[in-house]
């Protein structure tokens, strides 16, 4: 019998490994894929369908769990609910459950484009709140298929917050270590409300991810950051959700915020998989929109180091390359800095995978300003819905490629809001400043006559 196995992301390698190891790296270096043995038949999507009606089933209620057939790496009957419940890490059915497209006027009205042309999933209904929980449900699902008892991260936030939330449910050890300093307090605060043990490093996340890796050979935890392939394997449903919204008809972009890049790597393997097996006939465009303060990606990619762009190079991409940058970055002091602190990341840890997500898809890469992020933040805002300043690159971003006239009037755009707020004092500072664009700032009034509001 065919199995899952992990597979060398670099063509001229292709080594693969048995799925039942804690490795997720090849040893010429590379990073590994899920590699699944068969085609799954296309008739899933209407089994997918009918399990929108869970019947008390917490695995069909899943945003994760319900596409099952689709990374069963545990190589389980995903018809049988005592089996599921045995392997499947779930948090009662509640990852990727409320997270779908949804049409956005006002955004659709900021960004030049037909109300019912633009769609945003906010990934914030997520429990822990962001789009972490999808691949966590299935990254803890390996570890404990390993039986192992202590989840590692390093985080700007999201991530600790949705490792510490699955350990704690999953009764195991949680350390995550942070950017002393770098997180907004409602992150920090969720790891240390479920129980994690907060590990403070001096330095931003990419010290901060060092350091949690040299601490998981030592102490045999378990990585569950995006460098892990099984991580993106649980994100890959983001686009499951979005395109079974589309009736699997893709659209023309998706448009992500760019930090660590697992969610653009997680895209573009969802897409090529995708197309490989006959369930889509177009392959959208991935569009990754960059904060101007930690844009590592725009900057190789578009040949702004060096005079020449980096590209994925048929999975040989110029790692030398990569390295003179952060070189150079050293020399020069030149930090990762953008208050969009969940997109504060200066070596994106995924970029080689993203890198051939974005040659499979004809993708590019932009850049927007913190000022920028805060306006598309405040016009989701204004449509009733909640995002992060990291997701605010996302309305800004299709913005700036409408003026571009890249995005045409016509085109299907899907955006992906990655997680909600939870720095309130960022939409505070933004509506009391009357100078930006969407501001509300508050009204006082007069003691004895409240009808009478002071300008």
């Amino acid at each position: 019998m065919n199995r899952a196995l992990k597979k060398c992301i670099n063509p001229s390698c292709g080594l693969t490994y048995e799925i039942i190891n804690n490795n997720y790296q090849c040893s010429c270096g590379s990073f590994l894929d899920v590699l699944y043995p068969e085609k799954p038949s296309k008739e899933l999507t209407e089994i997918f369908y009918q399990r929108r009606n869970p019947n008390r089933n917490i695995y069909n209620e899943s945003g994760v769990w319900r596409f099952r057939e689709l990374l069963n790496f545990p190589e389980i009957d995903t018809e049988n609910i005592s089996e599921c419940s045995n392997v499947l890490v779930s948090l009662d059915g509640a990852e990727g459950r409320l997270s779908k497209p949804y049409n956005m006027s006002k955004v659709a009205d900021f960004v030049d484009l037909p109300h019912e042309n633009l769609f945003l999933q906010p990934e914030g209904y997520n429990p822990s709140g962001s789009f972490k929980d999808n691949g966590m449900s299935s990254a803890v699902t390996h570890a404990k298929m390993l039986k192992i008892k202590t989840l590692i991260c390093a985080s700007t936030g999201n991530t600790s917050a949705s490792a510490a939330m699955y350990a704690s449910n999953e009764n195991m050890e949680c350390d995550v270590f942070i950017p002393k300093g770098e997180i907004a307090p409602g992150k920090l605060g969720q790891a240390f409300q479920f129980g994690a043990q907060v590990i403070q490093v001096e330095g931003n996340f990419d010290d901060a991810l060092q350091s949690s890796l040299e601490y998981s050979k030592i102490s045999k935890g378990y990585t569950v950051n995006s460098i892990n392939p099984f991580r993106i394997e649980g994100q890959k449903t983001i686009i499951y959700r979005a395109l079974e919204h589309l009736e699997w008809n893709p659209p023309d972009w998706i448009i992500y915020p760019g930090g660590a890049l697992g969610n653009i790597s997680s895209c573009g393997k969802a897409l090529i998989e995708l197309y490989e097996w006959g369930w889509i006939q177009k392959i959208p465009r991935i569009a990754v929109v960059n904060a101007e303060g930690a844009n590592t990606l725009y900057e190789l990619v578009n040949g702004k180091f060096e005079n020449t762009k980096l590209h994925w190079n048929g999975g040989n991409p110029d790692m030398d390359k990569i390295q003179r940058y952060y070189q150079y970055k050293k020399e020069k002091n030149l930090l990762p800095k953008t208050r969009a602190t969940a997109i504060q990341i200066g070596k994106p840890s995924n970029i080689v995978k993203g890198l051939r997500a974005l040659w499979y898809t004809n993708g590019l890469v932009i850049q927007v300003n913190d000022g920028e992020m805060m306006d598309g933040m405040s016009i989701v805002g204004l449509n009733g819905f909640d995002c992060e300043l990291a997701s605010g690159a996302v309305p800004a971003g299709i913005k700036k490629l409408r003026e571009k006239d890249i995005i045409k009037k016509d085109d299907i755009v899907v955006g992906i809001l990655t997680g909600r707020q939870k720095d309130p004092s960022l939409s505070m500072e933004y509506h009391m400043n009357t100078k930006n664009r969407f501001s509300k700032p508050p009204k006082n009034i007069y003691q004895n006559n409240p009808s009478l509001a002071l300008e």
